[in-house]
């Protein structure tokens, strides 16, 4: 496919739908995990909600250099200097084996003290800290992973990660009652298990992208020198994967956030807000490929200057992401007392988790606002808008109002994410007029480079 010549739907398609195929098994991957630490205890499946925010350091980390890499690449490839974008890639993952070193020390002296600021009880720390210390363990897989996929992703190939998400959901469904149970010379881990599970995941799908990136037109100009740290790439891809990181960042901060202000009503409040977000997820997905197909599409036009292509590509994303959540939000609004009992027979994790559902189902349209249009400035190497955007979603605003509604009014859970959703639709209009006027701006400043043509 060219990402600069085709027509703009068909790849929009081409990329969306792999993309989203591939994020739903992942996200049944985190179902399954939060169904096998429900039947360990009640405390295991809190505890695991409770590590969120904690497991979002590396989800935010690795995504948000992928994020920057991606539009790096994608921009180089538009241009069509495939030896910058390899060599981009190399350089990428030295600064990703950098980052996951320093992320692993964070997270396993940090998330005792986080779980207790929580108001979280010993036992559930307990089981917490049994899982996340192995997966902050195997912080560098998750980095290595998705740091050489980048390079897959800029080219418009998403299929290869579907394959590695859907193959090592299943190898998870295998493995999870073998290390939990224990089996011949295995032995019984319990919540452990869950997480040795996930690391030999990870590293089965790392080979496979590793595998695929190998059979690209890559290794043309691949070779051990191009591993040879180069200050004025490795500034280029802090530059850009700095504030992408700062911004998943602000995504999992305003997630500990608003946890902060759920456990409030107690631990299983907790527990039941965890277990919906894994479920409302799995309607996210289009809204994730179609971040992925921006990202895609907007880096490499960008390249090559084709504005028009990158406002028609904008405004159809949005479209197509904002008619399926609303039609979506329908169907969860009305099965969230089904949802929630496949998690959990508690009553309160119950009532706590339909309860959101029923008012998140009325945000699906604000979602794929802020999800393309940070796809869009990323590929415009604007990173640090997007950040600003988050951190006024995720943590300025909530924190404002969630204070005076949560803390000093003392509102019902139901109104803290009526509070939210307002916040959410308010925002949501905002960042779409913004976006339009940071295309049309590059589009009017925009001067040929005559010499190079």
């Amino acid at each position: 496919m060219d990402l600069t010549k085709d027509n703009i739907s068909t790849l929009i398609r081409q990329i969306a739908i792999p993309s989203s195929v591939g994020t739903l098994f992942q996200t049944l991957y985190n179902i399954v995990d939060v169904k096998f630490a429900g039947l360990i205890a009640p405390g295991a499946i809190t505890a695991i909600a409770k590590s969120f925010p904690i497991y979002f350091i590396i989800i935010g980390f690795t995504a948000g250099l992928s994020i920057g890499i991606t539009a790096l690449i994608s921009n180089a490839l538009g241009k069509r200097d495939e030896k910058k974008a390899s060599l981009l890639l190399a350089q990428s993952i030295l600064t990703s084996l950098i980052i996951s070193i320093f992320v692993t020390f964070v997270g396993i002296y940090g998330t005792e003290p986080i779980l207790i600021f929580l108001k979280t009880s010993p036992e559930i720390i307990f089981y917490a800290k049994d899982y996340m210390n192995i997966i902050f363990l195997g912080a560098s897989l998750f980095f290595l992973q998705l740091t050489i996929n980048s390079f897959l992703v800029s080219k418009g190939d998403t299929k290869s990660l579907r394959n590695v998400l859907i193959f090592t959901f299943f190898l998870n469904l295998f493995l999870n009652p073998v290390f939990i149970y224990g089996a011949l010379f295995i032995p019984a881990m319990g919540i452990k298990g869950i997480a040795l599970a996930t690391l030999c995941s990870q590293f089965v799908g790392l080979i496979y992208i590793i595998v695929k990136v190998n059979s690209t037109n890559l290794k043309k100009y691949l070779d051990l020198k191009c591993f040879i740290p180069e200050i004025s790439l490795q500034k280029e891809i802090f530059t850009q994967a700095i504030p992408a990181i700062g911004s998943m960042m602000f995504v999992g901060l305003g997630v500990f956030v608003l946890l902060y202000y759920v456990s409030m009503y107690g631990d299983y409040s907790a527990g039941g807000y965890g277990a919906a977000i894994r479920f409302e997820q799995l309607f996210l997905l289009p809204v994730l490929g179609l971040n992925a197909s921006t990202l895609a599409l907007v880096g490499q036009n960008f390249g090559a200057s084709n504005f028009n292509r990158i406002l028609d590509t904008y405004k159809k994303s949005i479209l197509y992401g904002t008619i399926f959540m609303a039609t979506c939000g329908i169907f969860i609004f009305f099965s969230s007392d089904y949802i929630m009992y496949f998690f959990s027979d508690d009553k309160e994790i119950i009532f706590y988790g339909s309860t959101y559902l029923k008012i998140a189902a009325f945000a699906g349209p604000c979602y794929p606002i802020f999800f393309i249009s940070s796809a869009l400035l990323q590929g415009l190497k604007k990173p640090n808008y997007q950040m600003i955007i988050n951190l006024m979603r995720m943590i300025v605003l909530p924190i404002s109002a969630l204070s005076i509604a949560v803390v000093y009014l003392n509102v019902e859970f139901a109104t803290m994410f009526l509070v939210i959703l307002t916040i959410n639709y308010i925002f949501a209009a905002s960042v779409y007029k913004f976006s339009i006027y940071q295309i049309s701006l590059m589009q009017r400043n925009y001067k040929p480079n005559f010499e190079a043509v």
